[in-house]
């Protein structure tokens, strides 16, 4: 028999000292490195202005403008957005070393016949352009250019690929070890790998370390926002899941100023790793999950957490007062044989009923447009012009009046339909960009919208997916369905890398259309507003049936 934590919180405290505690100094900060990982490559490998580096006329000082050099060096093409502009991969096949030629270039201002010169391929390498002198990317120190432009665009979806797997594995870890050493693991490997990267001498070993953080993305940041639901009572999960979803958008803003700061990729590399060393001191007061020691029957164990709750916030406990537990829990394994075991789960578990089945199915699919369009609409950002840097930061701003709409509705409407209106808004204002591709206010004002709707989303279905997944599979469960969610940023990067401006509705139509068909989708999940969380199987077959 599983003991129901739920129904020891009212006794020791649903939202304590110890609660808060834990959630605001523990919980909350742990989910801060998922942020800056999931999102500082896009920065080490941004692709500055470029063009044809040519020896005789970058390489000799004789005092030429760059503007000058470009105009009798470089010819014009037209760019993947449809515009004529300098050709980044391309020159004239002009002799320069000649003094009568150029002195011809000069005074003709580059043009010395009415014949247009043939054009080559960049013959010695490239010269990158940035704003900044402290500025580097992986793009320039490895000409990461021309045919080897989608080198940057393979790294990230090799990222999600690795995230993808380390999901699923990490699921597994942290329902049979434990939340506690799941989550000390995730930092470990994220911790050598993210400082590795910095140290890269080559982009194969770089592209390798990035495989390495990405395994740990977004695992890291969901153990610390499951313990913190498994350890408050149902009446505060909503204030909790906003919490942990305030402090996310604010990690996004916090990475848009370090690497506004940290222009030089190696030095941004550590400034978004090395910090985070610092959550190996949580060793010492990061506590196991009392309701999964709960189901797994280790009584013993739950009770000094319990214990500890209890005695921090204020309440007394009668010293006879888990001998309840330990009875029914002896009594249940006498039911069955002398040699009885704990069971294990897995995957299949999920689907082994029908009502477990379709919930799963239907919490995995609205996972899968959320983590796609969230995930699209932040490498959206950039493109909508002006600084990248600034647009990153604004992008993160937009979401943090989510969290005033989310705070009276999520109690108010429950979850289900808070998350049907959000997805359904979101979609009509994705959708409804195409009618205003050329008003640059208007399409800014509905991609605010789309993210206010998607950002919504993106809050209350982790929490609801907490509630619906019973406790002893909740960690596969989540981890499940975070998994078939990645699987769309994994196609994102290819989509635009592949698109021009005529193709980039697609993607647009694409997001707004499965949010508004994931908003329908949830209006056939039960609600789990004030619900206790089903422990077992059997209860989370019956919750909704």
């Amino acid at each position: 028999m599983t003991v129901d934590f739920d129904l020891i919180l009212p006794d020791v405290g649903e939202y304590g000292k110890y609660q808060k505690l834990m959630v605001w100094f523990v919980f909350l900060p742990g989910m801060i490195p998922c942020g800056f990982h999931a999102y500082n490559q896009l920065f080490m490998a941004t692709q500055p202005k470029f063009r044809c580096l040519v020896p005789d006329l970058d390489l000799v000082d004789r005092n030429l403008t760059d503007d000058f050099i470009r105009n009798i060096s470089i010819p014009f093409a037209i760019n993947k957005e449809g515009r004529w502009d300098s050709s980044s991969c391309s020159m004239y096949a002009r002799n320069y070393s000649a003094e009568e030629n150029l002195a011809a270039l000069l005074q003709h201002g580059g043009n010395v016949s009415s014949d247009i010169p043939a054009t080559v391929p960049c013959q010695a390498g490239w010269k990158f352009q940035y704003s900044d002198q402290e500025s580097t990317t992986v793009v320039a120190e490895w000409a990461l250019v021309c045919d080897k432009d989608f080198y940057t665009t393979m790294a990230l979806v090799l990222f999600g690929v690795s995230g993808l797997v380390g999901n699923w594995i990490f699921g597994y870890i942290q329902d049979s070890m434990g939340r506690r050493p799941a989550f000390f693991i995730y930092l470990l490997i994220e911790s050598v790998f993210a400082i590795a990267t910095a140290f890269a001498p080559t982009f194969g070993i770089w592209l390798a370390c990035r495989i390495g953080v990405g395994f740990t993305v977004p695992a890291i940041m969901g153990t610390p926002f499951v313990m913190a639901i498994e350890l408050v009572g149902p009446s505060w999960r909503t204030h909790v899941a906003l919490l942990a979803n305030v402090v996310y958008s604010f990690t996004l803003c916090l990475l848009g100023v370090v690497v506004w700061l940290v222009r030089d990729w190696r030095q941004m590399s550590l400034a978004t790793s090395l910090p985070f060393l610092a959550f190996f001191f949580y060793w010492w007061v990061l506590p196991e999950s009392p309701r999964w020691l709960l189901s797994q029957d280790r009584i013993a164990e739950a009770e000094v957490e319990i214990r500890k709750m209890a005695r921090m916030n204020k309440r007394t406990l009668p010293p006879g007062y888990f001998n309840q537990f330990k009875t029914q829990t002896e009594e249940a394994g006498d039911d069955t044989d002398s040699n009885h075991s704990h069971p294990t789960y897995g995957a299949l578990d999920l689907v082994k009923t029908p009502n477990m089945a379709r919930k799963t199915a239907i919490i995995t699919f609205i996972w899968f447009t959320v983590t796609s369009v969230y995930v699209g609409l932040s490498y959206y950002a950039p493109a909508l012009g002006g600084n990248e840097y600034l647009n990153f930061l604004l992008a993160g701003v937009a979401e943090l009046p989510t969290y005033f709409f989310l705070w009276p509705t999520m109690d108010r409407w429950g979850r289900r339909w808070t998350l049907c209106f959000s997805m359904i808004l979101g979609g009509v204002a994705c959708l409804a960009t195409l009618s205003f591709q050329d008003n640059y206010v208007a399409t800014l004002v509905l991609y605010c919208i789309g993210k206010f709707g998607i950002s919504s989303a993106f809050v209350v279905l982790p929490l609801m997916a907490s509630e619906l997944y019973p406790t002893v599979v909740r960690g596969i469960g989540i981890s499940i369905s975070g998994v078939a969610g990645m699987l769309g940023p994994i196609f994102i990067p290819l989509i635009n890398y592949l698109g021009t401006e005529s193709l980039m509705v697609l993607p647009l139509m694409i997001m707004g259309g499965l949010m508004v068909a994931g908003g329908l989708s949830a209006l056939t999940l039960p609600e789990t507003l004030h619900q206790h969380l089903p422990q077992t199987l059997e209860e989370g077959e019956l919750f909704g049936n």
